[in-house]
């Protein structure tokens, strides 16, 4: 009898979770036989989850907020943008149990900026706002695509700074100007900005002055829905394009579903499904 493969993704909150959608069409899509959900984790108990995840069958994790350095942790092998950014968003279950894992969110923010935004990264110059997980996570494969300079703000200079140190092997080598600024006296503008903070979420208001937007900027929030809409409003006000982070989200999922089944998923029909839905349910 032929078993069918199970993935999740694992967070806390998950519940508003559209990977469960993603991966299912995906899965329709390639003919793969899964079955996707979602698992809430507790707080202080994501290892021991995991593991009853594995034992019951599981194959492969999505992860979110807050687990993304716990996953890293859990693992017996990183791939090398796992060292980099010291958190992982895929876990790949091997049939003996070992967990090998993998960080897809930068490739995701590049997949959706240059080939969904038809946006060239190479030789501009770049804020990255933030300095957690999330920064962490995309600072590396925006690094390879060899824009002109990558400055990191973040309202703590130290995390920012932190952050620049562990990237300046990989920025020198990819002949990229890299530097950490902190947010309060922000100098400088920009061709692409990327707000990788909760800042609208948390109705904290946009975390840098206008002056940071050059005429045509692209200014991408890498949340979606009724929490980006602060940000892009903004950015779109200033006459900069605005950019959610709705296809960085299909983009990194498929990434995950290549890295289990061996399969690409069209990720660009899937993206323009998902907006679909969502205009669907927002009209509703």
């Amino acid at each position: 009898m032929t078993t069918t493969d199970v993935y999740c993704v694992v967070g806390h909150p998950v519940a508003h979770s559209r990977s469960p959608w993603i991966h299912t069409r995906f899965a329709q899509l390639t003919d793969q036989a899964l079955r996707y959900e979602r698992r809430l984790a507790p707080l202080e108990g994501f290892a021991a989850d995991l593991q009853a995840f594995i034992r019951a069958g599981g194959r492969g994790c999505n992860i979110t907020v807050p687990f993304k350095l716990d996953a890293a942790q859990a693992a017996h092998s990183h791939s090398p943008r796992v060292a980099l950014a010291g958190a992982a968003n895929t876990l790949v279950i091997a049939a003996d149990g070992r967990i090998h894992a993998d960080n897809t969110d930068g490739l995701g923010l590049v997949a959706d900026i240059t080939r969904n935004a038809g946006f060239a990264i190479a030789g501009k110059d770049v804020l990255l706002i933030g300095a957690g997980g999330a920064a962490a996570g995309v600072l590396g494969p925006m690094l390879e695509q060899q824009p002109r300079s990558i400055t990191v703000c973040n309202r703590t200079a130290a995390k920012a700074q932190e952050l620049v140190r562990q990237h300046a092997a990989l920025a020198n080598s990819q002949k990229v100007e890299l530097q950490a600024q902190e947010q309060q006296g922000l100098n400088g503008n920009f061709d692409l900005i990327i707000n990788a903070t909760a800042a609208s979420l948390q109705g904290a208001g946009i975390p840098v002055p206008a002056s940071v937007l050059r005429p045509g900027s692209l200014a991408y929030d890498m949340m979606y829905g009724a929490a980006a809409a602060p940000f892009l409003a903004w950015a779109q006000a200033q006459g900069a394009t605005g950019r959610d982070g709705l296809g960085m989200l299909v983009e990194q999922a498929a990434e995950s579903f290549a890295l289990w089944r061996g399969v690409r998923p069209p990720s660009a029909q899937v993206l323009d499904e998902l907006r679909d839905v969502l205009a669907r349910e927002a009209a509703a």
